[in-house]
């Protein structure tokens, strides 16, 4: 991976170091300590402000020691999606010769001066061109050719007139207009001159730019690649989807949404599983997903608990900070490093809500990065509140919302859920993010809003 910042702290060793040893086992009932959880705990009402991070700050922070992942050559359907690396020389003009843009008769333009509907001119039809033919006869003054769309002008014709301006004639044929020298005829290089650029590095490589890849006989490009990103969900109350969680278990929602959400950013997303709390486990899982990681995404164990194991392990290994910032929900955070190659760590809180905002604000814009976009973030909007909304001073609150389109073309918003940032069902419900600066406390219904639209929730 290309690293656009080399200032910052790098990783002197490959492993991962197991620090001071094996974590004691967590004793039954004392999970519940932890400020950021799975679906329980407070996420950060209730803080005070005073010494908590800027989000401008802490994304700054982010995206400035993210570079691009290294281009890789692949075939034009799995470039699909993704970013040119390279820049594309036409070898050969588009089209690649003169050829017919209708059905109908090659002919000299000057044959047909006198044509009309009245008068019309009468030439000898002296054979086909059809679409694909290697060699085409030439052709004389006085003659034509029945011609299809595709097919080689044939040498001293310069014009075609469509089938309708004729009698279709087979052997003889009436054209009952004149035509102007080129008309119906698609000159070579008209497209495209061989020689031109036809792609440039940092072009979107959609079905259009597919096409003109092809019909430059480009059948492989240098891409930017799609980030491997692996997702790890934290804590030993977690259990997997598809068993039914005993008293105190929590089924593991957030690495599939988190998998998900990866995916929709454009990354290739994998599941790790559940890492109990224990230090080395997780360490020996992180230290074996550095070899296939462009990133990696880890929720739970990040708040300031008696077993928060993912702050407690990480944090000393150097490279690896954790900090309070000034958003709510989402206040804990953890970003860093790990290995030589200094893979980009996310340490998510483990509250649905709050990773997922968490995701939103911070990972999203850096796998972005990653793709070598120039616009990291989504794009916001403003919307009219339809209720009223406090918010705390000092932080940045993202609230659920449900954004309407109203008949005039303006934009409304509704708050969907409570503050909980447990709320999965809300969270479901919802279909942006309603976001209120850091220096106001109260919007009243009819002000207007910045709106996060979310396109996860398709609606």
């Amino acid at each position: 991976m290309t690293d656009e910042n080399p200032d910052q702290p790098t990783e002197v060793i490959g492993r991962i170091p197991q620090p001071g040893g094996p974590a004691d086992p967590a004793r039954p009932g004392e999970h519940g300590v932890r400020q950021e959880d799975h679906g329980r705990g407070g996420d950060d009402h209730g803080h005070s402000s005073a010494g908590l991070r800027p989000v401008a700050e802490q994304l700054a922070r982010v995206l400035d020691g993210i570079g691009t992942v290294d281009p890789i050559q692949l075939t034009l359907l799995d470039a699909q999606g993704l970013l040119l690396a390279e820049q594309i020389v036409a070898d050969r003009p588009l089209p690649g010769f003169d050829n017919s843009a209708m059905d109908g008769y090659a002919v000299r333009a000057v044959d047909l001066r006198e044509a009309s509907e009245a008068k019309p001119v009468v030439l000898p039809v002296v054979g086909d061109v059809v679409a694909g033919a290697r060699s085409v006869s030439g052709m004389g003054p006085g003659l034509a050719m029945r011609i299809m769309t595709g097919a080689p002008i044939p040498p001293g014709a310069d014009a075609v007139v469509p089938l309708e301006d004729t009698d279709r004639g087979v052997a003889r044929v009436a054209i009952n207009r004149s035509v102007r020298s080129g008309e119906c005829v698609r000159r070579a290089g008209e497209d495209l001159a061989a020689g031109a650029v036809a792609l440039g590095p940092g072009a979107a490589i959609g079905p259009q730019q597919i096409a003109l890849l092809a019909a430059t006989g480009h059948d492989r490009v240098m891409v930017r690649p799609r980030p491997r990103v692996v997702v790890i969900s934290t804590g030993s109350e977690l259990v997997d989807v598809g068993k039914t969680p005993g008293f105190g278990e929590v089924s593991d929602a957030n690495s599939y949404m988190l998998a998900a959400a990866a995916r929709d950013a454009g990354a290739d997303a994998y599941r790790v599983g559940i890492i109990p709390d224990d230090h080395a486990k997780l360490l020996d899982v992180l230290d074996s997903q550095l070899l296939r990681a462009d990133m990696i995404i880890t929720s739970g164990g990040v708040s300031m608990g008696a077993f928060d194991v993912v702050k407690e392990a990480l944090s000393q290994l150097g490279t690896v900070e954790f900090t309070r910032v000034a958003m709510q929900p989402g206040m804990p955070q953890g970003f860093g490093y790990l290995g030589r190659d200094r893979t980009p760590i996310f340490c998510l809180p483990g509250n649905p809500v709050s990773a997922l905002v968490s995701f939103e604000v911070f990972v999203r814009p850096a796998i972005r990065k990653l793709l070598g976009k120039r616009n990291v973030q989504r794009q916001t909007l403003q919307a009219i509140s339809l209720e009223r909304i406090q918010s705390p001073q000092g932080r940045r609150q993202y609230r659920r919302g449900l954004l309407h389109r109203e008949p005039d073309g303006r934009y409304s918003v509704s708050i969907v859920g409570g503050h909980g940032s447990h709320l999965i069902a809300a969270m479901a419900a919802s279909n942006c993010l309603v976001v209120i600066e850091e220096d106001v406390t109260e919007v009243v219904p009819g002000s207007r809003v910045t709106v996060l639209p979310l396109m996860l929730a398709q609606r």
